[in-house]
């Protein structure tokens, strides 16, 4: 299929983009890889009477730590960008794990983090990474700048927290305050595929203890889920047996799979409950190896 008319700007500048947004109204969009957004204008899921191209904008295809560890991505910093990264491995293991699940090479050549956590797909890998990390999005309009945490950024299925002559201009990871270990594992019928589970967990620690813990679940439910009981079952106890199982029950607790063609509900809960447990021993054998 086709997409219906829509006009085409270029922009060379964030003002420029945001006074055409600001025109534009409900009825613009921001293409940055389009990798989401053109295949739901093929299938007239979207409809856009303008689409704003801000990949003429220079200056927004980083990704760069400032001095005290925040990590910050550009909204034209793209998948493989950060697949390829020198500056993730050894400070960020969930992004690290996550970046070459991301669909597949033609996506990630082209995709972009910030897209995808716009995008709001309940299927969508960055987001729950993102959201394990507490990280947070920017957004630019008229007004100026405003930080949302990714927590409120997703009020709903492929909804976000944009007002219509805003930009998401970066995502932002906060600095971790311990030792930062986790990671991202995903359940796909074949490589590309949407997760039919996906769990991304990031814990810090100081000493044995674990200071801060973050647990989120992809393809399980209605949005991305943040399991925030089994997260904070983990702090202020050494990771253990104990505290990971307990973890991973809450975890699959806070799941709300469908039984559908990927499996059923019992099934997606067990291998929710199954990728919590296998990421946190990782996490514990690392550490006995680095000891």
């Amino acid at each position: 299929m086709y997409p219906s008319r829509f006009r085409y700007e270029a922009p060379h500048s964030l003002d420029e983009a945001i006074a055409l947004l600001h025109d534009g109204g409900d009825y613009a969009k921001v293409l940055a890889g389009g990798q989401s957004l053109v295949p739901m204008m093929k299938l007239r899921f979207a409809s856009p009477e303008l689409v704003v191209d801000i990949n003429n904008v220079p200056g927004l295809g980083y990704h760069r730590a400032d001095p005290d560890g925040t990590l910050r991505v550009g909204a034209l910093c793209r998948h493989a960008d950060l697949e390829r990264s020198d500056l993730l491995p050894g400070t960020q293991p969930t992004m690290t794990a996550a970046a070459p699940l991301i669909a597949d090479p033609i996506v990630r050549n082209r995709g972009t983090l910030v897209g995808s956590l716009c995008h709001a797909d309940p299927q969508g890998d960055w987001a729950s990474v993102v959201l394990s990390l507490g990280g947070s999005v920017v957004a630019q309009g008229p007004a100026g700048r405003r930080v949302i945490p990714l927590s409120d950024f997703v009020p709903g299925p492929f909804e976000n927290a944009l007002a219509p002559d805003e930009i998401a201009v970066e995502a932002v990871i906060p600095a971790a305050s311990g030792v930062r270990s986790g990671g991202y594992l995903k359940l796909e019928r074949r490589v590309g595929d949407f997760a039919t589970v996906g769990v991304a967990v990031s814990i810090e620690t100081s000493g044995e203890s674990v200071t801060r813990a973050g647990i989120a679940l992809t393809g399980v439910g209605g949005a991305t889920i943040a399991a925030t009981e089994a997260a904070r079952a983990l702090v202020g106890r050494p990771l253990g047996a104990q505290s990971i199982g307990q973890a991973a029950g809450l975890a699959a607790a806070a799941a709300q799979p469908r039984t559908d063609h990927r499996g059923s509900a019992e099934y997606k809960r067990h291998m929710v409950a199954t990728f919590v447990e296998r990421i946190l021993s990782r996490a514990v054998h690392a550490a006995e190896r680095a000891a």
